[in-house]
Order: structure tokens, then C-alpha cells, then sequence
């Protein structure tokens, strides 16, 4: 009997043994499976984001930079979404919302003027000034993180408003410097959707990731993790190349440095144009988000749980921006501020529709749309802005762009808010639909009235060359040779003589 325990114990120790070692193999066959994947992805990533002589200017390692960047990004709004706002009753958290788009508007309104030419003055130390906004990012993150376990809203709230003009400041260097790392290949508008179509697609799959940790970690963990990729990316961001610094100019006159503080009547035609349409486009976008997030949060559209409907929301805004930004780069030869205007006219197109057919799958087909011709009307923005205004102030333009659409989507965000608390949803979207209206009306009015002074203007010049071309010629028949003067002939004799 005994030898038979003893058997039977030897049998299963060597049993355990064995699948011991296959569960120690096959764990590292998918390890090693998982590496090789991961390699391989990162090769194919690094070809895409390298081509077209993109590596060599540096464009390469912004996109890369950009993209880690926006999953970070990613990381912080999943982690505040789950401590902030849905873990909150729908009443209470709209005060907390409303509250927390009154602290973002405000300080933009107030530093916007002066973050622009901060960033112009640092035009040689930009890779300086890009670190430094990804470390301070880091720094907040643990900041918050900190203050998620006492639930100090006041903490959290602060630090996200620092996140938040810390990554508009790093959007701002950015774009500035996208001329000197764009090559001969490709332009403006096509590198502008070639960073936001890798930087999209980074923040889709953070996302998930991001909603995973946060549910199994806590919010906590999530912001230090997302403070180790800030800090981790500062690093990196010292390391693009040099010439991303810009030599600053040694002498500038009186006229030069009043250029430096930008403001919507200073930035010309074709500039206030183009950020009048984004700042619409813009307004429409922070509607939607918050009357629909609160649409289904009060049970106004009931065709599927609550959770499967703002999933399904957030991913037709992820794929409209996806959508735009591929847009963008197949629409890289025509005009920016043709595209501009027609992004807004979608928008208007799309909203009385909505209102007229509204319901879950109307709401979904919105903020895909929505999203589509945010994405797509920005970056025409961004490429009008880099191609309209000089290297010595275009930080100051992108500062006074990005303070002028967070302040409209700000307050598209508050007027979503107040009406999703009396409008079921029609009467909101037409209403959304009569300011997108009057605002592409604006637009198309002025417009016309501008090509009208220009034609008028070039009309002029070529009267004055032709008034200028005849009396030249006038001038050239009076100075002329005189004709000969009749001569008498001296008759050779005297007949008197």
C-alpha cells in the first residue's frame, strides 16, 4: 500500500513537474510570440511615419512624438472621466461639468494673448519649450493622482486645467515648427493629417487600454502611469533635431514686435476667415458632446443601455476624425480655405437633418460627422495659419487660434449643457442648425464683398497701367524729331548783275 502512495506521489510530482515546464514554455512561446509582434508592428509604424523623406527632416519623430503625446492625453481623460463626471449623479455632475468649462474658458481668455509670443520669444530653445510642457504634464499627473483617494475635487480640477494649457502650449510649438521639418514631398495640409492620423489612432488604442486599467487599477494608477509617459516623452522631445529651433532674428524694429500680439483683427483675411469657421465648427462640437452625453445620461434615448450608447457615441467621433484627417491628406492639393467653408456647411447640412430624423442612430451619425469636419476644418486651419504668417509671430497666430476655438467649444459645451436639460433633442439641434446657418451666411457675405474689393482693386491697377501706358506714348510723339523745315535754293548767279 505504501508502495503504491509512494508511486502514485512520484507520478504526480513528475506530472506537475511536466506541466509545470509546458506551462513555463508556452508562457514564454507567447512572450516571445507577443515581442516578435510588437517589433514587427513598430518596424511597420516606423516606415509609415518615416516615408516621403520624413525621417530625414525630423518630421518622423514629431508624428511619433504627437502620437505618444495624444495617448497620454488619453490615459489623463479616461482616469478623470471615471473620477469626475459619471461617478456622479446626472444633477450633481452637471454643476461639476459647468464648473469645470468655467475654469478652462477663463484662464485662455486671460493668458491667450501672452502664451503666443512667450513661445515666439523661445523660438531657439522650441525642443526646450516642448520638454518642458510634457514634464510639467508629468508632474501634474502625479499631483492628481495623489489627490484622487481624498477626493479633492478642487486638486483635481486644477490640475486638469494645467494639463490642459500645458497641452494646447505643446499643439502651439508644434504647429509652429511643422514648416521646418516639412519635405519637399509633401505639404502642409498632407503632414498636418499625417500627425493626426497617427496620433488618432494612438489615442484609440489607449483608450480601451486606459478604461481597462482604470476599472482594474483605479484612477490613481492610471495617472501615474500617464506620468511616466510625459516624463519619458520629454525626454524625447529634447532629443528631435536641431534645426526645429529657429535662430532669433538680432534686430527687430518697433513695427516687428507690435506684430508679435496677435489678435483676430491682425491676422489677415484669409486667416480670420478660416479661424471663424473652425470657431462655428468648433461651438457645434462642445454642443453635441455634452447634450448628447447628457441626452442619454437623463434616458432620452433608451433603444440600448446607457454605457453601450456613449460607447458607441465615442467611437463615430473617433472614426469621423480618422475620416477627416484621411480626408485631409487626399485633399492635400486643394484649397484649404474652400475646405474650410465646406466643413462648416457640412455641419450645418448635418444638424437640421438630425433634428428632423433625431433618434440613436441620428445621434451617432452627428458626432461622426461632427467629428469628421472638426478634424478636417482644423487642419486646413492649421495649414492656411503656417502658410499666411511669418515664421516671428506664427506662434503667436497658433495661440491666438487655439485660445479662440477652446473658448467657442467652451461655450458650445455650457449652451449643450443648459439645453439638454429642457430639449429632448429636435428642438436643440435646430437651434444649433440657425447659428451654423448665420454663420456661414456671415461668412459667404463677407467673402464675396472681399473678392469683390480685390477685383475692384486689380481693376484699378490695370486702369492706371493703361492711363500710365498712353501717356507715355504721348510724351514719346511730343519728344519726337521735329520734321526737317523747308530750305530755299541761293540761286548760283546775279540775273541783275
Amino acid at each position: 500500500m505504501s508502495l503504491a502512495l509512494g508511486r502514485a506521489g512520484r507520478s504526480t510530482a513528475t506530472g506537475t513537474k511536466r506541466a509545470g515546464l509546458a506551462t513555463a514554455r508556452g508562457t514564454r512561446r507567447v512572450g516571445l510570440a507577443t515581442a516578435s509582434g510588437a517589433q514587427r508592428v513598430g518596424h511597420a509604424t516606423r516606415r509609415l511615419t518615416h516615408a516621403q523623406g520624413a525621417g530625414r527632416t525630423g518630421l518622423g519623430r514629431l508624428i511619433e512624438l504627437t502620437a505618444a503625446n495624444s495617448a497620454g492625453d488619453s490615459l489623463i481623460t479616461l482616469a478623470l472621466a471615471g473620477t469626475i463626471f459619471f461617478g456622479l449623479p446626472v444633477n450633481e455632475a452637471r454643476g461639476q461639468v459647468a464648473l469645470y468649462l468655467l475654469i478652462t474658458m477663463i484662464p485662455f481668455a486671460v493668458v491667450a494673448p501672452f502664451v503666443g509670443p512667450v513661445l515666439d520669444r523661445f523660438r531657439s530653445g522650441r525642443r526646450y519649450v516642448m520638454a518642458g510642457t510634457l514634464f510639467a504634464r508629468g508632474l501634474l499627473c502625479f499631483a492628481m493622482a495623489a489627490a484622487v483617494g481624498p477626493g479633492d475635487v478642487l486638486t483635481l480640477f486644477a490640475g486638469a486645467l494645467g494639463v490642459l494649457v500645458l497641452s494646447k502650449a505643446y499643439n502651439v510649438s508644434r504647429a509652429a515648427i511643422m514648416p521646418s521639418v516639412l519635405p519637399a514631398d509633401i505639404t502642409l495640409v498632407s503632414a498636418n493629417a499625417r500627425v493626426a492620423l497617427f496620433s488618432l489612432v494612438a489615442a484609440g488604442i489607449a483608450v480601451p487600454i486606459a478604461a481597462g486599467l482604470t476599472a482594474w487599477l483605479g484612477a490613481a494608477w492610471v495617472l501615474r502611469l500617464a506620468m511616466v509617459v510625459f516624463l519619458l516623452l520629454g525626454v524625447f522631445a529634447v532629443r528631435l533635431p536641431r534645426h526645429v529651433d529657429s535662430p532669433d532674428l538680432e534686430e527687430e524694429d518697433e513695427r516687428g514686435e507690435r506684430a508679435r500680439w496677435r489678435t483676430l483683427l491682425n491676422v489677415g483675411p484669409a486667416v480670420t476667415e478660416a479661424m471663424r469657421a473652425n470657431a462655428a465648427i468648433r461651438l457645434f462640437s462642445g454642443f453635441l458632446l455634452f447634450f448628447l452625453l447628457f441626452l442619454v445620461q437623463d434616458g432620452h434615448l433608451k433603444d440600448l443601455p446607457t454605457t453601450t450608447t456613449i460607447a458607441m457615441l465615442a467611437a463615430a467621433a473617433g472614426l469621423g476624425g480618422l475620416a477627416g484627417a484621411a480626408v485631409a491628406n487626399w485633399a492635400r492639393n486643394h484649397s484649404p480655405q474652400l475646405i474650410v467653408l465646406l466643413t462648416l456647411a457640412v455641419s450645418l447640412v448635418t444638424a437640421g437633418v438630425t433634428a428632423f430624423l433625431f433618434g440613436l442612430w441620428a445621434a451617432v451619425a452627428v458626432a461622426l460627422i461632427a467629428a469628421f469636419a472638426q478634424e478636417l476644418g482644423k487642419l486646413a486651419l492649421d495649414a492656411i495659419v503656417q502658410r499666411e504668417i511669418g515664421e516671428e509671430v506664427r506662434s503667436s497666430t497658433f495661440g491666438v487660434v487655439e485660445a479662440l476655438l477652446q473658448v467657442a467649444w467652451v461655450f458650445g459645451g455650457l449652451v449643450g449643457l443648459l439645453v439638454s436639460d429642457w430639449s429632448a433633442g429636435p428642438g436643440g439641434l435646430t437651434a444649433m442648425a440657425v447659428v451654423l446657418a448665420l454663420a456661414l451666411g456671415s461668412l459667404l457675405v463677407l467673402r464675396r464683398a472681399r473678392v469683390k474689393a480685390r477685383d475692384a482693386k486689380v481693376q484699378a491697377k490695370v486702369n492706371d497701367a493703361r492711363n500710365d501706358a498712353r501717356t507715355t506714348d504721348v510724351a514719346v510723339v511730343e519728344v519726337a524729331d521735329p520734321p526737317p523745315a523747308p530750305t530755299t535754293t541761293k540761286p548760283l548767279t546775279n540775273p541783275h548783275g
